[in-house]
């Protein structure tokens, strides 16, 4: 669910900023695969990608933390 959500965020703000899925991939030093699949909701990022990703595209990374 959550990994779901992060892919419609970075899908959505990638959109926002009119760059393509290989350009943002280039920008990020991450391979167009693994922005593929995250986007899609799949794989399971490690922080360092999702820091290259956020600074690319002028985010933030936020940790909540959820009680039950």
């Amino acid at each position: 669910m959550l990994v779901k959500h992060l892919g419609e965020t970075i899908k959505s703000r990638r959109k926002e900023l009119r760059i393509t899925q290989p350009h943002l991939a280039e920008l990020a030093q991450i391979s167009t695969n693994t922005l593929y699949k995250l986007e899609r909701g799949q794989g399971n990022p490690s922080l360092d990608i999702l820091n290259k990703l956020a600074e690319v595209m002028g985010m933030e990374l936020k940790l909540e933390v959820r009680k039950n």
